[in-house]
Parts: structure tokens; C-alpha cells; sequence
């Protein structure tokens, strides 16, 4: 009897592994698309809720960091109200700006002045007899030049006797005693200018040739101006200084002499309340304040028309800090001159929680009560001091501010590291997925090959068409034949 013979175990494993070059072939499915799908799925709350945690720290983060920046403006501007002698100060004014000009420090003393400038002070200048050119050969030895007090030997050799040489060697000696040379080429010829750089009476120069060849003795000097010392007066009072930088005329005051006042015709110089910069200072320390408090308002609000919650809605840290703040600046004080708070600067806060200042009550309070002010917000218990302590106690290195801060890190890095862990996972399941699913894909290819052939056997159709012997399968008749 004839028989159907399958194709072997062997056999059909290997052209089963020839058939599938990649996944799906078998069965026609997209095996890549189903184990993605099914990974995704798999993992995919997990993934929302570390996407949720991490929009959350980063959000937080960036929010902390807007704090932070509003609270480091505002620490700017607190130290020119912190010393009241800064917020206190002094502008000093001169009537004729050619005459003089002039800068206070705090200690200065409201007061006008007549300023009377005589002349200026001066430094020496020296001037040699002129000689053919700046390469004419002068001599050689030593050149001992005196300012004052103070003096030095310069040698001149062969290599710097000319003029230009000497002037060099003048300049770049190490114990300069205070002189700058320079040439003047004239019709005359060409002179060697020696020019003090310290002026008072003081500092005269004086030049003496030795040694060498003598021919240094031939370069004789004129003095074409004197060290002097300034000379002006103060209400009439004579005074004099050695630099035009008068510092010890006026208690807290530096005078800034330019030149000489037409005879008996004095100016005025008058010292008075600074209180323009002060005013600037109050204005700055005002808008860094609403910059905090809104930035507050932002961060930890809702808003109901568009049903949105601020990214730190609710935290503690931030309500501590602004209700510390307002407590702050809401205090009334016992100072003296009518100025006992903020709200006597015209200062007041509005129904929005942050602060407008009347200029014009400012004005008037400053130019009244500009110590009195100083002392209400400068001073070891004034308002700038105490909130500079409270920003301070968040800012600072360790800082509560840090503390949080490191504390977002840490969470973000907790973060960082469970997703890590799921990507393994995932990674492990969709391989998993990956070998069953290729583990059926082979199996269908087996069937669809012994369905194949199954197929060539029986299909007498197939037979025809394929030229196959009837004698040899007995199938393409229909009957199966038997021997004897």
C-alpha cells in the first residue's frame, strides 16, 4: 500500500528557520507593532505617574528658583537703607562748576560756604638749555635728582648720552623720585622738560651733574614753574593744601579745586540733604518688595477663572515668609520727628496685597524728617535691617531655601533612577514577548509547510499541473490501489 510521507521533524525545522528572516513572516502578523503595543501598555502607568512626579519637581524647582530671584533683588536693594548715615547724606553743590566741584562723605554737616580759590597747586618743572637734537651727544657720569625729600643717582653712559637717552634712563629708573622727562623740539633747538608728579610747595626739584666726561654739567636747568601749594579760602578764612584734592577744609567734605577764581570773586558751595538718592533707594526697596509679594501671589495662588493652581499653591514656606514680611513692614515704632512708620513715607499697602508710594508725602517726609527716616529703616532694629535678616535666614548657604532645594534634587534623582529601573523591566518583558511571539511565528511557518505539501499530495489539480505519475501516488484516480 502506498503511503503519505510527511516531511521530517528535522527537515521541517529547518526550512521553518529558512522561511523566517524576521518576525511576522509566519503568521503575518507585525509581531515589532503587537510587542510594542502590548510593552507600552504593560508599563504604561508607571510611566504616567514618574512623568507626573517629575513635571511636579521640575515645576517646583523653576518656581523655587523665581522665589529665590525675587528675594535676591530685594536684598539689593536693602543696604542703602540699612545705614542710615547712607540714607542720610549730604549733596554738596558749587555754584561755579570751573571753579571747584565737591563730594561728601556722612559725615558731612548741612551748611553754605563762600569759596574763594587763590591759585592752584603745582608741581615743578625743570627746563634745559636747548642743545642741536635729541641724538646730540651731552655726556656722561651721574645725574642726581632730588623731589623734596627723596632722591636718586642716575648713571648715564655712552649707550644714553644724548637727550633722548637721558630722558629714558630718567623714566625708567626703578627709584624714580617722582619726575617725568620729556623733549620740546623748538626752532631753538631741542630741551629736556623734568616735570614733578606731586604738586606742593614741597616737592621741588633739583638736578646735580658729577662724574663721567663733565659733559653733563653743560645741561643746565630753568625752573619754568614752582611747586606751590594751593591757596583759597573758606568764608573768608585762608587755607592751603598741597594737592588741589582739599580734604580737611570742611568736616565730611572733599573739594575738588580746578582753577583760580576771578580776583575777590568768590563761589558758593552749599552742603544740603541729599534727598534725591535717598528717594531712589526708597523707591527701588518698594518695587523689590511688590516683586517678591507678587512673585509669592503667582507661585501660591489659584486662578478660579481658568480653574489654574500655581506651581507651589498652598506652601507653607512661601505663606511664612510673606506673612513675616508684612509683619515687618507693618510696624509702627517709637521714632522721633514724626516718622514712625511706613505709612508716614506715604507708603501703604493696596487691596492687592502689594505696596504704592505717594511721592509727594515721601518728598515732603524726606525733606523734614531725612534722619528721622534713616533711623526708622537703617540701624540694628530698623525695617531694612530686620528684613534683611529674614531673606538672609532663606538665601544663605544651608539656608531654608537651600534645604528645599536639595531636597527637589534628591526627589528628582529618586526620580531618575525608577525610571531607569523600568526601562530594565520593559526592556526584559518586550524581549520575553518578543521570543514567544517568534516562538509562534516559527510554529505557523512549520503548519503552513506541511499544509503545503499536504496540499501537493492530495490536490489532483495540483498533481496535473505539476506533472506527477499517478502509478507513483495512486491519488491522481481518486482510488487507492493494493498489491495481490
Amino acid at each position: 500500500m502506498s503511503s503519505v510521507i510527511p516531511p521530517s521533524s528535522a527537515s521541517s525545522n529547518s526550512n521553518a528557520s529558512t522561511l523566517i528572516t524576521s518576525t511576522g513572516i509566519g503568521s503575518g502578523l507585525n509581531i515589532s507593532a503587537i510587542v510594542s503595543a502590548l510593552t507600552t501598555s504593560f508599563g504604561a502607568a508607571q510611566t504616567t505617574q514618574l512623568t507626573n512626579q517629575q513635571n511636579s519637581l521640575d515645576s517646583q524647582v523653576s518656581a523655587f528658583g523665581t522665589f529665590t530671584a525675587a528675594l535676591d533683588t530685594l536684598q539689593l536693594a536693602l543696604p542703602p537703607l540699612e545705614d542710615p548715615t547712607q540714607l542720610a547724606g549730604f549733596a554738596a553743590t558749587v555754584a561755579d562748576k570751573s571753579i571747584a566741584s565737591a563730594t561728601t562723605t556722612s559725615d558731612a554737616v548741612a551748611g553754605q560756604y563762600s569759596l574763594l580759590v587763590n591759585n592752584l597747586a603745582t608741581s615743578a618743572t625743570l627746563t634745559s638749555q636747548p642743545v642741536t637734537s635729541t641724538a646730540t651727544a651731552i655726556g656722561t657720569g651721574t645725574l642726581t635728582i632730588a623731589v623734596g625729600s627723596a632722591s636718586t643717582a642716575i648713571t648715564i653712559d655712552p649707550t644714553d648720552n644724548t637727550l633722548a637717552g637721558i630722558a629714558a634712563a630718567i623714566n625708567s629708573a626703578s627709584n624714580n623720585p617722582g619726575v617725568s622727562a620729556s623733549i620740546i623740539t623748538t626752532t631753538a633747538g631741542s630741551r629736556l622738560v623734568l616735570t614733578g608728579t606731586a604738586t606742593g610747595a614741597a616737592n621741588a626739584i633739583t638736578v646735580t651733574p658729577s662724574g663721567g666726561d663733565g659733559g653733563l654739567s653743560s645741561l643746565t636747568f630753568t625752573q619754568t614753574q614752582a611747586a606751590q601749594d594751593a591757596n583759597f579760602s573758606i568764608n573768608g578764612f585762608a587755607a592751603t593744601s598741597a594737592s588741589n584734592v582739599v580734604s580737611g577744609a570742611l568736616t565730611g567734605v572733599t573739594i575738588n579745586l580746578q582753577q583760580a577764581s576771578a580776583a575777590n570773586t568768590p563761589t558758593t558751595l552749599s552742603i544740603s540733604p541729599d534727598t534725591s538718592s535717598a528717594q531712589t533707594s526708597i523707591d527701588a526697596f518698594v518695587t523689590a518688595v511688590n516683586g517678591v509679594l507678587s512673585s509669592i501671589q503667582t507661585l501660591t495662588g489659584f486662578d478660579p477663572s481658568t480653574n489654574t493652581a500655581g506651581p507651589l499653591n498652598g506652601n507653607a514656606t512661601l505663606e511664612a515668609f510673606q506673612n513675616q514680611l508684612q509683619t515687618i513692614l507693618g510696624q509702627v515704632t517709637n521714632g522721633s520727628g514724626g516718622v514712625k512708620s511706613l505709612t508716614d513715607l506715604g507708603i501703604t499697602a493696596g487691596t492687592n496685597g502689594t505696596y504704592a508710594t505717594d511721592d509727594t508725602t515721601l518728598g515732603n517726609a524726606l525733606s523734614a524728617n531725612l534722619a528721622s527716616i534713616g533711623n526708622l529703616l537703617g540701624g540694628s532694629n530698623g525695617l531694612a535691617t530686620q528684613i534683611s535678616n529674614l531673606v538672609d535666614g532663606y538665601t544663605k548657604p544651608g539656608g531654608l531655601l537651600d534645604s528645599i532645594n536639595q531636597g527637589l534634587e534628591t526627589g528628582l534623582s529618586s526620580v531618575a533612577q525608577q525610571q531607569t529601573a523600568l526601562n530594565a523591566q520593559l526592556a526584559a518583558y518586550s524581549a520575553t514577548l518578543t521570543t514567544e511571539y517568534n516562538a509562534m511565528d516559527t510554529a505557523v511557518a512549520a503548519l503552513k509547510q506541511t499544509q503545503t505539501f499536504l496540499n501537493a499530495e492530495f490536490n489532483p489539480t495540483a498533481n496535473a499541473a505539476s506533472g506527477t505519475s499517478s502509478s507513483n501516488t495512486g491519488l491522481s484516480s481518486g482510488t487507492l490501489g493494493t498489491s495481490g
